[in-house]
């Protein structure tokens, strides 16, 4: 009998939230028809906006964030209109309170998420670099295809795509190419002791200003860079515009294939890397005299003794050593007959 009671009281609660329901039914439909039509329109709100700010391209990172923004209000206010259909007593003090409790816990939980989009509403702001813009970041080299408020995508050159967290672009330094219309490219060439270092400049100079794409203003020039151990190496600089990548290779390509032709044409030498090796007699009177040898090279017009041939010292080696084990085979048989 009880158990009959128990299932009868049961059933009647289900009929009455199933009523409940039914009478809530029309508010719940014209509720997420209303939220619908809140989300359409924050869509809209937001294209509107990127489509007043894409002809400027200064502007163009500020629209993005803008319209994120309008869109998401936009949404918000939906569903607090939503969230009144359907349930009437409900406030927006109720909505700020629920946001006021739930904030602290979802910062901590997704603080690294919030930490990305603050920092992409930076990068967005204060524009240190744009879309379509070439950047190297860390390891990373290519050309920004968005900035979302999470991250920031790049598209290698070789047709990859990297997705960078927007935190680690805003804490850390990013080289970015194509910040200024005209950029320098510059190549060491080394030419041999012997040369002519003003006419290799001349040269170089001349190859430069055939190359089409090399800009006259700012002129190219030619720096002595170093002494180096094989070779006097001579600095090339040059102006380009536009200065993208793909820009950048070719006009390289260019300049130093003429640079190398015209080098070569006028018997300039363009040496490899070589080292010589001095071999002195270590028993000869003139070891270290300071003021007959220096370095190996003579010294003044004074007469200074050739070094030694490979072939000399190793013969003389060879020498050495026979003699070292005639004298140990002799000190061996003196041993010998002494015991």
């Amino acid at each position: 009998m009880q158990a009959q009671e128990s299932v009868t009281t049961a059933w009647g609660k289900i009929q009455a939230m199933i009523d409940g329901l039914v009478l809530m039914l029309p508010n719940i439909v014209l509720a997420i028809i209303v939220f619908a039509l809140f989300f359409l329109a924050a869509r809209s709100i937001r294209s509107a906006v990127r489509h007043l700010t894409r002809r400027h391209r200064q502007a163009r990172n500020l629209g993005l964030v803008l319209g994120r923004l309008a869109q998401g209000i936009t949404i918000l206010v939906g569903l607090f209109v939503a969230l009144s259909i359907v349930i009437p007593s409900f406030k927006a003090g109720d909505l700020v309170q629920l946001l006021g409790i739930s904030g602290v816990a979802i910062g901590f939980a997704f603080r690294d998420i919030l930490q990305n989009f603050l920092a992409g509403i930076l990068i967005l702001l204060t524009e240190p670099f744009q879309i379509d813009d070439q950047i190297v970041f860390k390891n990373f080299e290519g050309t920004v295809e968005s900035i979302q408020t999470r991250a920031t995508t790049i598209r290698t050159y070789d047709g990859r795509r990297i997705v960078i967290p927007n935190a680690e672009l805003f804490t850390n330094s990013v080289m970015v190419n194509t910040a200024f219309d005209n950029r320098r490219l510059e190549y060491d060439v080394g030419i041999g002791y012997g040369d002519d270092i003003d006419q290799a400049k001349e040269l170089i100079l001349e190859a430069i200003a055939s190359v089409n794409g090399v800009l006259k203003e700012p002129s190219p020039d030619v720096l002595l860079m170093e002494l180096a151990g094989s070779t006097v190496n001579l600095r090339a600089r040059w102006w380009i515009n536009p200065p993208r990548r793909a820009d950048a290779l070719d006009t390289q390509d260019q300049v130093l294939t003429a640079i190398k032709k015209k080098l070569t044409a006028h018997g300039i030498d363009l040496p490899f890397p070589t080292q010589q090796i001095l071999f002195h007699d270590q028993t000869e009177e003139t070891d270290g005299d300071r003021s007959r040898q220096r370095e190996g090279w003579p010294a003044g017009n004074k007469k200074v003794p050739q070094p030694k041939s490979i072939s000399g010292t190793l013969n003389k080696l060879a020498e050495m050593r026979l003699q070292t084990n005639r004298n140990g085979q002799e000190s061996n048989q003196r041993e010998n007959e002494i015991r």
